[in-house]
């Protein structure tokens, strides 16, 4: 059996961690094969846990959640066989609400997809993001008799539903949705409608795809590719969709806003072969690194990726600069998560378990190592540790996003602030915490234009949510402020 909660290793800590995923389809046959493809696709959005639930004329609804990875779980005959029907949504989850409970029989709890029956029939929701508002709210329920059997803030959704007086499950869904602030992208289901809503922000990414008679719902474009459908369109801000097997129903419940599309979802939390804004991700981070060369060149013999997010970046920084790529680090993809480190010096040895130099290449060399994002700064050092170990003469990191100084409430596990490092340091203090020859983040407009906006500040262009670099939240974290949190202007 899969473990709840592997151990942490030290190279995966220090990243902020994925969101949740969340994948619905509708007019096929045997729907929880499809669901699991999607959840596959999707896994590098949440790697704890997953669920399906799926209905069947002749059995009704049919739900399996379980830890662990979508492979382990989710690809025996025997366990699709408890899942028949034509329609089903699933979910893959990192938790960012709740607590962790290592408690396997607990944990589950919290696994979504979650399922209610209503007066009108059962339903079944998945919800990818974060409610800020969720502690008031829940509070708010049981103090008028719910019961809740979990500690996500997406059941919240579940109860506010069965609260409504809507005449059905999307109008009842609709009127739940209108009391949550934050960032949710939703999938539903009912036993014929699959549903599809996003925040009125748009925070958090969904589209809509066609496959032979059927319909998808799916948090990324790469989930559509490996089942073989057609990307449609994303789910605009603030809709709701309602599908059947006869087509597409389109809704607009919530007041217009100005679209603020999580900035971060260009850096990292996509897969490169997923699109975005009608935008490849790999050509986006490409060109992420090429703006970093532009505002941060360094002479240098070579630039080196740290694996695998760093990837697309490292290589348009070395189109634009001319200095060679070169794989400096390789990363072995056969230890996961669950590697079991039995012994001291095992675990001593810390970020070499998971990433190894190629020491022929790196020595007598001055590296440039270009890297998503510094968090804590803790993999930083022992990669940069690493390479001077392997003879490289001089240590460069290049960050293809800016300075991360702020928590995410939107549905990123991010660290309290004063854990981040650049909460608490200058660009100049960061780089001799780490010791390396030069350390240079890409500018906030920097990564605007690389994702294809003049510049970050024009209030006329599109904006994105960039809380996590600037401080600004389009959403008022309303639960973290009541518990004592400060936003920019306190802080300065």
């Amino acid at each position: 059996m899969p473990e709840a909660f592997p151990p942490a290793h030290p190279f995966d800590d220090d990243k902020l961690k994925e969101e949740c995923g969340v994948f619905g389809v509708v007019g096929v046959s045997d729907a929880a094969n499809f669901v699991a493809l999607g959840l596959h696709a999707l896994q590098h959005r949440g790697q704890e846990a997953g669920g399906i639930v799926t209905h069947d004329p002749s059995t009704g609804f049919n739900q399996a959640r379980r830890m662990g990875l979508v492979r382990d779980n989710f690809t025996s005959a025997a366990m699709m066989e408890r899942l028949p029907g034509g329609i089903g949504i699933g979910h893959v989850r990192y938790s960012t609400a709740g607590k962790k409970d290592k408690n396997q029989q607990t944990a589950i709890r919290d696994v979504q997809p979650f399922f209610g029956e209503f007066a009108m029939g059962g339903a079944a929701i998945a919800h990818n993001g974060n409610i800020t508002n969720a502690l008031s709210l829940r509070k708010e329920l049981i103090e008028r008799g719910s019961i809740f059997q979990s500690s996500s803030d997406s059941e919240c959704i579940i109860h506010l539903m069965a609260r409504s007086m809507g005449r059905n499950i999307p109008d009842r869904m609709e009127e739940a949705l209108r009391k949550v602030e934050g960032a949710f992208s939703v999938v539903a289901m009912t036993r014929t409608k699959l549903i599809g809503c996003r925040d009125p922000l748009g925070v958090r990414p969904l589209v809509l795809g066609k496959v032979a008679d059927g319909w998808v719902l799916a948090s990324e474009t790469c989930a559509l590719d490996i089942i073989g459908a057609e990307f449609v369109r994303e789910i605009e801000p603030g809709e709701m969709v309602v599908i059947t097997e006869k087509g597409v129903q389109s809704h607009y419940p919530f007041r217009p806003a100005k679209s603020r599309f999580c900035i971060f979802e260009h850096v990292y939390f996509s897969r490169p072969d997923s699109q975005l804004g009608g935008r490849s991700v790999y050509e986006t981070r490409e060109n992420i690194g090429r703006e970093l060369a532009k505002e941060a060149h360094v002479d240098a013999d070579l630039v080196c990726p740290v694996p695998d997010s760093g990837t697309p970046a490292a290589i348009g920084y070395s189109l634009e600069s001319g200095i060679p790529y070169a794989m400096g680090i390789i990363r072995n993809n056969y230890m996961g998560r669950t590697f079991i480190e039995p012994t001291e010096q095992i675990r001593n040895m810390g970020v070499r378990l998971k990433l190894n130099v190629n020491r022929a290449l790196i020595k007598d060399k001055r590296v440039i190592l270009v890297d998503d994002s510094v968090v804590r700064g803790t993999t930083s050092r022992k990669i940069k540790e690493m390479i001077l170990d392997a003879g490289a003469k001089e240590v460069h990191f290049r960050i293809a996003s800016p300075p991360t100084a702020w928590p995410c409430f939107y549905g990123v596990d991010t660290p309290e602030r004063e854990k981040l490092l650049a909460a608490t340091m200058s660009e100049d203090e960061m780089c001799k915490h780490l010791e390396v020859d030069s350390l240079k983040f890409i500018s906030l407009d920097g990564l605007y234009r690389a994702v294809g906006v003049a510049t970050g500040r024009d209030p006329n262009a599109p904006a994105y949510c960039d809380a996590c670099f600037s401080g600004e939240y389009p959403i008022a974290p309303s639960d973290m402020i009541e518990q004592g949190f400060q936003g920019k202007e306190a802080a300065e």
